[in-house]
């Protein structure tokens, strides 16, 4: 299952994570955002050698100023706290997977 990060554990979960971290920056409201999360919890459960971990952006909007978050969903891969991979929109459990290559 996937990790809820905001402000206060942004760093101890992502940045200071080992291995590569996903992180869904989503928003409630955002329709493409429902139709990606169902993959990011696959990708989080079928793959456990990744953290996967979601981060609302209404919640937790200097992270998203700080990541250059401009159009949900994001998915940015982080390895050893930097953001090493990127992707704007709906994309397919594949090309998540292959995000994390």
């Amino acid at each position: 299952m996937a990790i809820q990060v905001g402000e206060k554990n942004f760093e101890q979960e992502v940045l200071q994570a080992e291995g590569k971290v996903l992180v869904d920056f989503y928003a409630d409201w955002c329709g493409p955002c429902k139709m990606l999360s169902p993959l990011v919890e696959e990708v989080a459960e079928e793959h456990p050698e990744f953290k996967v971990c979601k981060l609302n952006v209404d919640e937790a909007m200097n992270l998203a100023q700080q990541y250059q978050v401009v159009s949900i969903p994001m998915l940015v891969v982080f390895e050893k706290g930097n953001a090493v991979n990127k992707s704007v929109g709906v994309i397919t459990k594949e090309e998540i997977l292959q995000l994390l290559q």
